[in-house]
């Protein structure tokens, strides 16, 4: 089971794949929290990553790529993982084809004003980097993480001004590579219309849609 989760920021895509990981017994992948071992651990590609990132400059594609690789030869990838934030661009779609072949890609597709709405609630621990929503999501302690005990806070790119700009340039970076995987016959839909959906309501949707997106490829292989 080698999946790619694909949404706009605050569609879901990570709170799925971290509960879909478990259930599946594969590793869910995250960009962010490679990039924060990454750097955390002073490897040599965290190193390549920091260079560009001291200098206020985006990662290159191949650091990026090089960074996920690397994390797929790990022993926990042999059965499969869940893509989380990668890939971003065509580019890294396109490398990404060349390393090895994607089973699926879930699309979570969710409104512009529901992901306003809960990007505008979430709030991140500063320690470990989980994300809570205090709609949807809240924390047991107020301000305090779950996990680490770490203070929560509200990043600036959670701020409306900056969604709605986040959002632009998800759209233009992100219908190239819905176009390219459905070119392939890989992407699976899941529409997202409640503004109220839980995390367990979602993560149902998304098992439902990688069942039936198996089932259909099953049939088609026998025809």
């Amino acid at each position: 089971m080698k999946k790619i989760f694909l949404g706009a920021p605050g569609a879901g895509k990570g709170t799925a794949a971290s509960r879909i990981a478990p259930i599946k017994n594969i590793p869910h992948i995250s960009t962010g929290d490679l990039f924060r071992n990454n750097l955390k651990n002073n490897t040599e590609v965290g190193l390549k990553a920091k260079e560009f990132m001291d200098k206020g400059e985006l990662v290159p594609d191949e650091v990026v790529i090089e960074m996920v690789k690397e994390r797929m030869t790990e022993p926990d990838c042999e059965n499969g993982f869940i893509l989380d934030g990668f890939p971003r661009t065509l580019k890294q779609a396109e490398m990404l084809k060349e390393i090895l072949p994607i089973d699926a890609v879930i699309n979570i597709d969710v409104p512009d004003e529901i992901v306003i709405q809960r990007l505008c609630s979430r709030i991140t621990c500063k320690d470990c980097g989980k994300i809570f929503n205090l709609t949807s999501l809240p924390p047991k302690q107020e301000g305090i993480c779950d996990s680490c005990e770490g203070e929560l806070y509200q990043r600036d790119d959670d701020k409306e001004e900056v969604i709605q700009n986040r959002l632009s340039i998800y759209k233009e970076q992100t219908q190239p590579l819905i176009d390219f995987y459905k070119n392939l016959g890989l992407i699976s839909e899941v529409k997202v219309t409640n503004p109220d959906q839980t995390p367990e309501e979602l993560v149902e949707k998304v098992l439902n849609s990688i069942e039936g997106f198996n089932k259909e490829l099953k049939e088609n292989s026998v025809l």
